[in-house]
């Protein structure tokens, strides 16, 4: 028998027709329909990127290592920016751009429209108050407030964030139907990951422990809040910590690894009150462990105490999974880990290892530079050229004593350059410290770069990745300011035996973990350069949502399973 072409041609169409029709369509978690349940993003502040591998044989159970078993685990993560600090990183983790797509530059500035009296912070907001707080710490202003009342006490927002996060797209996705939640016990820390459209953000009331959040979000905390609050479990920490009935909770309970469990503890308490993973699209919590923070910044990444709080740690994540997998299942559940900085090692204690590290009395370079700046500009006089309080990498000019003095931006801002190196180069060499060696000089403060704000605003930078980290780092915010770049392991306002901090473009600062743990991702030890920005892009690919508005970052494809077909 034959058949015509005309008939085969007609008989191939119709069965490519019911291929098509009757093929299995490939699939994605889709964040629209409960794919995954729950997305927890956890980060430990001040937690550098070697760490994972430099205590990794003390580690048990799932903590730390159901992303390094089990999850899909990146070893060389860096940001790409030079203001390493706890509010543009954690703007950066939730809006995968840094700060010059997200605004957030450092933890708080002098802002001439708002204050000239004092610094407002990156999320201070004089039209919000805080809510629900103890009695000891009621705002002056408030109906019964006792006599004893605190002064007006100023609310938090993410009015000073330029971009949308991982969390506001979930939620303009499901048309608001995603929840969306920050906790730390920093208030940046918890507002700025989860983003403008959050649900909620909680932190807590320095003085008592209680947490709280601002009218941006609620005018009263929601039961379950209130209820933990009320509970025993802020003085169990306290007690866990050894200090019972304090009034610093945040400064004596929080550089405990106690502060880990009681954040973890109030995590379980909002994923439980606000029934998340049980809403029928996919939520978000964003859980910012500042304990890590606060000691780290006493006894510095190499003490005793360091390995202490890490161990401990592992122990309370291993917790916490745990009880997500009960909870919501872990199978429901994506996971990542990171952290917002990293940081330097004690100054001392590089130096004695022949590293030209030092503290930097900046106090002193600033009354150097106001006494030479005074006499250039205002003889005999006592004009204050530079806003006070030192905050490396940004050193801030005041304006409007240059305005008097009839000095134009770009003038100003270069001789503060050039006169800021003078006076460094005039710091006696430090003698708090241990020598590397008997036949070696004490190290010097040396400023190995200073660039100017129109300099940076210009991009008048190297062509190079050196000029892209400095390129990244730059916002606006209406001030005249120079930013200083010292000697790596040179760091500023500690003793050169004690304590450390972060600030600054070199590696050790930039370096944190980047892990991720769910279904979508191949487990494995990855040692490609990423950056944080990846994350919020890489979960919102997988979840099927817009990128956050300003997003840099690229999707981690080599650790993503090829697509499943059902």
């Amino acid at each position: 028998m034959q058949f015509s072409s005309r008939f085969l041609r007609a008989l191939w169409c119709v069965s490519l027709s019911l291929l098509i029709a009757f093929a299995p369509i490939p699939a994605r978690a889709q964040a629209y329909v409960g794919k995954p349940k729950l997305i927890v993003i956890v980060v430990i502040d001040q937690f550098r990127g070697d760490y994972l591998n430099r205590w990794r044989s003390e580690f048990k159970g799932r903590g730390f290592r159901l992303f390094m078993n089990e999850g899909a685990w990146f070893t060389d993560c860096y940001y790409d920016y030079a203001n390493t600090k706890t509010a543009p990183g954690h703007a950066t983790i939730g809006t995968g751009a840094y700060s010059d797509g997200h605004g957030i530059e450092t933890n708080d500035w002098w802002d001439a429209s708002r204050s000239d009296a004092h610094k407002v912070s990156s999320v201070e907001d004089e039209r919000y108050q805080l809510v629900d707080l103890p009695a000891s710490s009621i705002p002056a202003n408030a109906p019964g407030a006792p006599s004893t009342a605190a002064k007006f006490l100023i609310g938090s927002s993410p009015r000073n964030l330029r971009a949308t996060t991982l969390g506001d797209e979930l939620r303009l996705a499901t048309q608001g139907k995603s929840k969306v939640f920050g906790i730390s016990l920093k208030d940046r820390a918890s507002i700025l990951p989860a983003g403008q459209s959050a649900n909620g953000a909680y932190w807590i009331d320095q003085s008592s422990g209680i947490f709280t959040t601002s009218t941006y979000y609620m005018e009263h905390l929601p039961t379950w809040a209130t209820t933990f609050n009320a509970s025993d479990r802020r003085l169990q920490a306290e007690k866990e910590a050894f200090v019972e009935n304090t009034t610093q909770f945040y400064e004596l309970v929080g550089r405990t690894p106690a502060a880990n469990r009681y954040e973890l503890d109030f995590a379980k308490a909002l994923i439980t009150g606000e029934k998340l993973g049980q809403n029928g699209v996919t939520d978000l919590v964003t859980v910012s462990l500042s304990a890590n923070d606060i000691q780290g910044h006493q006894f510095g990444p190499d003490s005793d105490f360091e390995k202490q709080m890490v161990v401990s740690l592992d122990s309370d994540l291993d917790g916490f999974f745990s009880w997500l997998d009960k909870t919501v299942g872990l199978n429901n559940v994506w996971l990542a880990l990171t952290a917002d900085h990293g940081v330097a090692p004690v100054p001392g204690e590089a130096a004695q290892l022949g590293i030209n590290a030092t503290n930097v009395d900046m106090e002193k370079v600033y009354e150097t530079v106001n006494e030479k700046l005074n006499a250039r500009y205002s003889p005999g006089a006592k004009q204050v050229y530079l806003m006070p309080g030192p905050d490396l990498p940004y050193i801030v000019l005041n304006r409007k004593a240059f305005e008097s003095a009839k000095v134009d931006e770009k003038a100003a801002e270069e001789v503060v350059s050039a006169t800021l190196r003078e006076a460094v180069a005039s710091l006696p060499r430090p003698d708090d410290g241990p020598l590397p060696a008997q036949h070696r000089l004490a190290p010097t403060p040396r400023l190995q770069y200073v660039y100017t704000r129109l300099q940076l605003a210009n991009g008048e930078v190297p062509p190079s990745e050196w000029g892209r980290l400095l390129s990244h780092s730059y916002a606006e915010h209406g001030n005249w300011f120079v930013m200083a770049v010292f000697n790596a392991y040179q760091i500023e306002g500690y003793s050169s035996n004690s304590g450390t901090t972060h600030f600054a473009p070199w590696s050790y600062d930039r370096h944190v973990p980047l892990a991720f743990y769910g279904a979508p991702f191949v487990p494995g030890e990855y040692h490609n350069l990423v950056a944080p920005v990846d994350l919020a892009v890489t979960f919102s690919s997988l979840a099927g949502v817009n990128r956050p508005s300003a997003a840099v970052g690229r999707v981690l494809t080599e650790a993503i399973k090829p697509i499943q077909v059902q």
